[in-house]
């Protein structure tokens, strides 16, 4: 059994292309020997966005805090916020921003391999 603390994992800043004051912190995964999913906390900052992007697996999301933006593959936008989930399927392009004065900050389960 694993409890972990948000506070007490390192946030590092995310340095992919694309990526606009956006930082991670996994909070259970590989290194905790999780058996399929990571769960990661994602943190943007005023203005700040992740990658526009696909991948090949689908991703779950929980918003802890704030309010912001998923953006589509036609590049629509869609309000998100504070108590709602969001599925990303496999193949799906997408990307959070955060267009709030304040941190926008959800929760990500992907498959432990793509932590």
């Amino acid at each position: 059994m694993v409890i972990n603390k948000v506070e007490n994992i390192e946030k590092v800043k995310v340095e992919i292309p694309g990526a606009v004051n956006a930082y991670k912190q996994v909070t259970i995964g590989q290194a905790d020997k999780t058996p399929m999913y990571s769960l990661r906390v994602f943190t943007l900052e005023p203005g700040g966005n992740t990658p526009y992007h696909t991948h090949n697996y689908e991703h779950l999301n929980y918003i802890i805090e704030g309010e912001g933006y998923l953006v589509d593959e036609a590049g629509n936008e869609k309000p998100i916020g504070k108590g709602e989930f969001a599925l990303v399927e496999p193949n799906e392009k997408h990307m959070f921003k955060n267009a709030a004065d304040k941190n926008f900050v959800f929760i990500c389960a992907v498959p432990k391999e793509f932590e």
